[in-house]
């Protein structure tokens, strides 16, 4: 079973993920601390980090910028903060998700299991390409022509789902549902913010836009001369 690293500095609801996790069959390590945790996630590298938010000294947001510039480990931030600024921030620092406080045990160990799904890569799975963009789920690179784009993980699954339904209109509530992994709280402004995001880091050097608005739909991956009048 996959090995699910827990970090949380409240013993209660450190006690109450681990023997939810265990209950559940994964394997799991613990941290109490913000560089117990960094020090976990590098010597045994996890399958997944389920991560507190605020902690003392470095809290979870430092832990998952630190940890997502050096390895591609999944992880779903954990916290009482539900403001949309609060999720963007979240997710910027280099989460994949974001679960706010109170929640079910179910809830959560869905939203793992969701994760393990959409972040394990197929061994040997083809580079993905459009137009001048390519992107390889295996190695995480994406280009435009030869310049090398860095993205964080939440942008490169985004830009991964577009990259496999080109020319296909997609509604917000399937992007946020296949991306997310679940209706985001009915925020569709979470996905407006990474497509803003995305369409940032794709026209740094004023390429022509790629991912283009459906008004009153969604969004579609499509060069501006493919689309009707």
């Amino acid at each position: 079973m996959p090995t699910i690293l827990v970090v949380d500095d409240n013993p209660k609801m450190l006690n109450m993920l681990r023997r939810t996790l265990i209950y559940a069959g994964y394997d799991v390590l613990t941290a109490d601390s913000g560089q117990q945790a960094l020090t976990l996630a590098q010597s045994q590298r996890p399958d997944a980090i389920v991560l507190d938010w605020l902690m003392p000294g470095i809290d979870g947001l430092e832990v998952a910028r630190r940890v997502s510039k050096a390895d591609s480990i999944p992880m779903i931030m954990l916290t009482a903060r539900d403001a949309l600024e609060d999720k963007v921030t979240g997710l910027d620092s280099g989460a994949d998700d974001y679960l706010v406080k109170p929640f079910e045990p179910d809830e959560l160990l869905a939203r793992i299991r969701a994760l393990l799904r959409r972040t394990t890569p197929t061994d040997g799975e083809s580079v993905l390409t459009y137009d001048s963009l390519s992107l390889d789920p295996v190695t995480r690179d994406v280009r435009r022509d030869e310049r090398l784009i860095t993205l964080s993980p939440k942008e490169f699954d985004l830009l991964s789902y577009f990259m496999r339904h080109p020319r296909r209109v997609l509604t917000r509530e399937r992007l946020l549902e296949e991306v997310w992994g679940y209706d985001f709280g009915g925020d569709a402004n979470v996905l407006e913010v990474y497509v803003g995001h995305l369409r940032t880091k794709l026209e740094a050097n004023d390429e022509p836009r790629l991912i283009q608005t459906v008004r009153g739909v969604g969004y579609v991956l499509r060069q501006t001369e493919e689309i009707e009048s």
